[in-house]
């Protein structure tokens, strides 16, 4: 089995009420424990890569980790760019065999965005590659994306018509409430079900995606903090409410707070309780299987994925 687009787990998704999993990747251990999990639940996948992300890895590596995956799995996955701001690193990662780019353009004007994704539209489809854009802006740090609560926006459902017909883009991740990075709220967090339906309305069938959607279990916060971290408590989407919006028009969830925090946590104790050792390997495989558990756990309980490969 070779990479796959999401055009036929999206079509699936949606008539199935589940979303699909997009878990950011930086290294072996984590596509690992991605992997493992999905393998074991039955799971289809996209895997997907900052910016950043490719500048730590190599972008020889993750393709090639990525490709691994798939040989040893047999799932359905889809190599995905996330956040990709600019045509030059759409067009580098389809070059280099991604099967699904996202070009955010939704901190320009609706005019500009619209001409933007359009032009990374008509590139990628030449190439059958498949794009998702942004439409509102999510607050919140995460990577290169660093967006005020000042600057963020909901997304308008009066717009989203224009903007798939002007653009062709195969999928739209719009803002409803939810947030990039670990510490999202100062208050209980509430997503906005009423611009989804809204936007569920005027594009019926089309598959819409949630970025900032971890929810970050307390459990890693207070480890790290237990063993030398300093982190405020952090509030991330409540996982029914993720749920809920999987059953709605939402194919795709994007997860990665909650993978990070939980690698260091599970980094974090194993130093505090082994000073002496400095084999990678004692680390990080703890660090892996805390990853798959996650996952594991996402695919069951929050995506509703789980058996649809």
């Amino acid at each position: 089995m070779s990479l796959v687009t999401t055009t036929e787990m999206f079509k699936k998704a949606y008539a199935g009420g589940y979303a699909i999993g997009a878990f950011n990747v930086n290294n072996m251990e984590i596509i690992q424990g991605i992997v493992e999990a999905a393998k074991e639940e039955k799971a289809p996948l996209i895997l997907q890569v900052s910016s950043g992300a490719r500048k730590y890895a190599n972008p020889i590596y993750l393709k090639k980790l990525v490709e691994a995956a798939i040989e040893d799995s047999g799932l359905p996955i889809c190599l995905h760019l996330d956040h990709g701001d600019t045509f030059e690193l759409c067009k580098d990662c389809i070059e280099n065999g991604f099967t699904s780019v996202m070009i955010d353009a939704s901190h320009h004007s609706l005019t500009e965005n619209i001409k933007i994704t359009k032009n990374v539209v008509d590139y990628a489809h030449d190439k059958g590659v498949v794009v998702e854009a942004e439409l509102g802006r999510l607050a919140g740090i995460e990577d290169a994306v660093n967006v005020s609560e000042t600057d963020s926006s909901y997304t308008n459902p009066e717009q989203v018509q224009e903007f798939v017909a002007k653009t062709g883009v195969d999928s739209l991740a719009i803002a409803i409430g939810t947030s990039h990075g670990a510490f999202k709220f100062k208050g209980e967090a509430k997503l906005r079900f009423d611009i989804l339906e809204d936007v569920a309305k005027r594009l019926p069938g089309f598959p819409i995606v949630l970025h900032g959607a971890s929810s970050v279990p307390q459990q890693f916060v207070e480890t790290i903090n237990r063993y030398g971290g300093n982190m405020p408590g952090a509030r991330g989407v409540p996982e029914d409410m993720l749920r809920k919006a999987a059953t709605m028009a939402v194919c795709k969830i994007n997860i990665d707070s909650d993978l990070r925090m939980a690698v260091t946590s599970t980094v974090r104790k194993y130093f505090n309780d082994n000073p002496s050792h400095f084999d990678p390997r004692q680390y990080l495989g703890p660090a892996r299987n805390a990853v798959k558990e996650i996952v594991r756990h996402k695919l069951i309980n929050v995506l509703g994925c789980n058996g649809k490969a």
